[in-house]
């Protein structure tokens, strides 16, 4: 079975083939970072981590760009708030991010283009829209695109021009024509600090002092880095409408080419059936998280969820992860993996059902299934390769690369060499046939959370569920 994605714009499964045999193009809308990045935030970057890496397995090339938005209202505001440069903040919070969704496991994307770095690419495609009678200059100096004037303009989100709402990240401006047009360029404000304000005759336009709306940055960051059109646009089921409405508008408006062959949204991560935002005030951020879980742990509960699902977040969600991350650890830890010197042999029962899930949309609840079923088998038969075939499959999807033995005992309470201690207290106490003693060392280390484990091999120990 050869790969099929769910694509948003036609709401259907459709058998993927990129437009250059063997490279796929893909663009994802990345953060806004002004604050710590939520755990919201890492299921999108975790989504699109799992699909180039299933692209990869399948042998392609991939150029993947996730975005940074460095410049809005909210980050001027954080920056005024904190009485430092814009830029000071964006690099501040970017190597934050960085280092928050890397602990993850997170791979950097191929490009990481910054929107303030593309400003004169802007400015360029919103004096295209205007000649091509798609964008007018308000009384205020603002520039808007004319909705009503692009044919097709809902195809994506399946909305009418009357569900069209003031959705984006500026002020709605009484200049408008129509008030469902959005902002593509925005006058400047005397009370705006400077380092938020652009020229836009510095590089050749005529639209004065100000700075781009939020839409516009992404369609001249694709169209720059993976041309006009490309294969796979990504993002969050939030930004289906209208930040990706408005992409295409504005990226299409231009071209006349289809922006994107195939668009893909996550679903969100709900608290007590709300969407997890810094809006609403009910987030968690990713070092909150890793501050109570390890980070195997936090990737796999977002890993096993599918992609296009909402993912219910609670501690119970994590400890029902990391008892699950923990069998498959104590198979690889029973039998230590043999290296596939060949790689994967996608014709292997168990590879080939991983395989076809993955195919089908990305399916990672049921690729997951396969590794359990899997790491049962490598416990009955203690199969050296079956456990090096379990280790591969769960590195497609980012998973199972740790030391099995440090996952299974992280966490403990006493050190090692104590543990260590206690273990040939007992070992002693049982040749002595003592066994009344080395039940006792066997329970207060039980009491303490560790469990030992007997086998032919000696004594080993782990922490306790």
């Amino acid at each position: 079975m050869s790969l099929r994605i769910y694509n948003t714009l036609s709401r259907a499964v459709e058998p993927f083939t990129p437009l250059e045999a063997g490279h796929v193009r893909m663009y994802v809308c990345g953060m806004t970072i002004y604050d710590l990045c939520h755990i919201g935030h890492a299921r999108m970057a975790m989504a699109f981590d799992v699909v180039q890496r299933w692209l990869k397995c399948s042998g392609y090339r991939v150029t993947y760009v996730r975005n940074i938005t460095d410049i809005d209202d909210k980050i001027i505001r954080r920056a005024l708030e904190r009485n430092i440069p814009i830029r000071a903040l964006t690099d501040e919070m970017i190597g934050v991010m960085h280092q928050d969704i890397g602990a993850l496991g997170i791979e950097p994307p191929t490009v990481e283009p910054r929107a303030t770095e593309y400003v004169p690419q802007m400015l360029g495609m919103i004096q295209q829209l205007e000649s091509k009678g798609l964008a007018y200059r308000a009384t205020s100096g603002d520039v808007n695109y004319a909705v009503r004037k692009f044919p097709g303009y809902g195809k994506l989100s399946g909305k009418s021009l009357e569900d069209l709402r003031a959705g984006e990240r500026v002020a709605v401006d009484d200049g408008k024509t129509d008030p469902m047009d959005f902002v593509l360029w925005k006058a400047a404000k005397a009370s705006e600090p400077e380092d938020a304000k652009w020229d836009s005759a510095a590089s050749g336009h005529p639209y004065g002092v100000g700075r781009p709306g939020w839409h516009i940055e992404c369609s001249a960051m694709s169209c720059q880095t993976l041309g006009e059109t490309f294969d796979i646009h990504g993002g969050g089921a939030d930004l289906q409408f209208p930040h990706h409405e408005n992409e295409i508008a504005q990226t299409e408006g231009v071209t006349g080419k289809t922006m994107a062959r195939f668009w893909m949204h996550n679903g969100l991560v709900q608290l007590d059936n709300e969407k997890m935002s810094k809006s609403l005030g009910n987030f968690f951020t990713i070092r909150e998280v890793l501050a109570k879980y390890d980070p195997q742990t936090v990737r796999f509960f977002l890993v096993r969820g599918h992609y296009r699902t909402a993912l219910g977040y609670s501690d119970a969600h994590l400890d029902d992860a990391r008892n699950a991350l923990r069998r498959l650890y104590t198979a690889l830890d029973l039998v230590a993996p043999a290296p596939l010197s060949a790689g994967i042999d996608w014709a292997q029962p168990y590879a080939a059902r991983f395989k076809s899930a993955m195919d089908e949309d990305f399916g990672t609840p049921e690729a997951v299934a396969v590794l359990f079923d899997l790491a049962n088998e490598v416990n009955r038969s203690q199969s050296p390769e079956l456990s090096g075939l379990l280790k591969a499959l769960g590195g497609c999807l980012g998973l199972l690369q740790g030391e099995p033995r440090a996952f299974l005992q992280a966490g403990a309470q006493l050190d090692d060499a104590a543990i260590a201690e206690r273990i040939a207290q007992r070992a002693a106490a049982k040749a002595a046939k003592d066994f009344a003693l080395a039940d006792s060392i066997r329970k207060d280390l039980l009491a303490q959370g560790i469990v030992l484990k007997d086998s032919a091999a000696g004594t080993t120990w782990e922490v306790a569920k």
